[in-house]
């Protein structure tokens, strides 16, 4: 599990990055890394391409993502408008899977997906073989310290936080806002408005971090 260090501040960048990971796998047992960073920062691209570095049979991405709350449930509880805050996830559900795949006991265990394009979460699309020996998780919250969110980190053998320029975190952001089908003033509004709030939230978290990376490396 997760030990008890702290960053010194330095930032590593992608090929030191793939070392790193390339090493849990080789430590032996299931290790879970944890690849936290604010919206557009670029968690998912650094995951996906340390997994592509890895190779699929020695790690397997599951994104935080797939813990979403349902469109109707967010609609029920008033957060629709707020998507993407700490308390539109099931941050306790993601807690328990985090659980299950440290155990490894059973032969696969599923995790959910998110379909950006249907805006909802998808359960047991992500197969995790008990001999992958790495899981790679990523996702806003995994270093926020208020419960249920403050189970993660122990649950992980390393934390890392992705780093990036503001100006480009932003650009990648709103792009992918865009991309989704936001007009260009809505995708900027999102971006500026209710995103900035949980990426104020997540920054906060930054110097749980065990590892910094940079993201203009991949």
């Amino acid at each position: 599990m997760s030990c008890a260090r702290w960053h010194d501040g330095r930032v590593i960048g992608f090929d030191e990055a793939v070392e790193r990971a390339r090493a849990l796998a080789d430590a032996g047992g299931r290790r879970i890394l944890g690849i936290a960073g604010a919206p557009g920062a670029g968690k998912s691209t650094l995951a996906s391409a340390l997994a592509t570095a890895l190779g699929p049979d020695r790690a397997v991405v599951v994104p935080m993502d797939g813990f979403h709350l349902a469109q109707a449930e967010l609609e029920r509880l008033g957060r629709a408008s707020r998507k993407g805050a700490i308390d539109t996830f099931d941050g306790a559900g993601f807690v328990a899977l985090l659980a299950r795949l440290r155990a490894a006991q059973e032969p696969v265990t599923y995790a959910p997906a998110f379909d950006r394009d249907l805006e909802e979460p998808i359960a047991g699309a992500i197969p995790v073989p008990r001999e992958a020996p790495l899981v790679i998780v990523e996702g806003n919250y995994l270093l926020v310290d208020s419960e249920p969110w403050s189970q993660v980190k122990p649950l992980l053998d390393e934390a890392w936080y992705v780093e990036v320029p503001e100006s480009l975190r932003l650009e990648r952001l709103i792009a992918r806002h865009e991309r989704h089908g936001r007009s260009p003033e809505d995708a900027r509004a999102f971006a500026l408005g209710s995103d900035q709030v949980n990426a104020d939230l997540i920054a906060a978290t930054r110097a749980r971090a065990d590892v910094l990376v940079s993201s203009g490396t991949q």
